[in-house]
């Protein structure tokens, strides 16, 4: 009788464990290897970045052919949350592509991923992926910071201070200057530390990103979910 209400307890404990899913995640997989998430339908837009000019676009810099030393990430700020269902997507995502489906997807705040390994960039509305896109990031000596960011300001119109840059549909990171802003998408351009997306994204992520709700700025995340309820 002990033998048995023993198994029985280590049972739930191991399933409510893999429940949980920790945003300082693991590797995230290749995109399209979807495992047994359930998946939601999304067509991926195509926004082809132009070929790289002599000078690169206003706020950006050619990107770097060093590489960078990887930071350890910080301890998670969130506990964790649990991704329900992700966008089944045909084919990787290649520079400046997008893919957006929140129909069917519930009310709540969004909690807005950017793995800068992967150089994507995941939203999510109660667990359920909405859209997903390529990003560009900081060069090696200006790297995007990791950690957890709440949204501390919205700005459909701003100019970069610093570099008298236009940064569309900003959502302000950091005070001293890091956010995320719409932006030409392509391997051959890095950002002061912000992290660029495509116009076409940046705009509905503006329209659904609120003030205080959290961006996870990290390298390496399970974006099938191995916590997917």
């Amino acid at each position: 009788m002990l033998e048995a209400r023993t198994s029985r307890m280590s049972a739930r404990l191991f399933l409510f464990g893999g429940m949980t899913l920790f945003l300082a995640a693991s590797p995230a997989p290749a995109p399209g290897n979807h495992r047994d998430a359930p998946l939601r339908a999304a067509a991926i837009r195509e926004a082809p970045a132009p070929a790289p000019a002599k000078d690169p676009p206003p706020g950006l810099r050619l990107r770097s052919t060093e590489t960078a030393p990887v930071a350890p990430a910080p301890p998670p700020a969130r506990p964790d949350f649990t991704i329900r269902s992700i966008l089944a997507l045909d084919h990787p995502l290649a520079p400046g592509e997008y893919a957006w489906n929140e129909e069917g997807a519930p009310a709540g705040a969004a909690v807005i991923v950017a793995d800068l390994r992967a150089q994507m960039l995941y939203v999510y509305r109660q667990g359920v992926e909405i859209g997903r896109t390529s990003l560009i990031q900081g060069d090696v000596d200006k790297p995007t910071p990791l950690g957890i960011f709440p949204i501390l300001q919205k700005k459909r119109h701003h100019i970069s201070n610093l570099y008298d840059a236009p940064m569309p549909y900003m959502l302000r990171l950091t005070w001293d200057g890091v956010a995320i802003h719409s932006s030409v998408v392509s391997d051959d351009y890095a950002t002061h530390g912000c992290i660029g997306i495509p116009d076409e994204f940046a705009q509905l992520l503006f329209g659904q990103a609120k003030l205080g709700d959290h961006v996870l700025v990290t390298r390496g995340w399970d974006a099938n979910g191995p916590g997917r309820a």
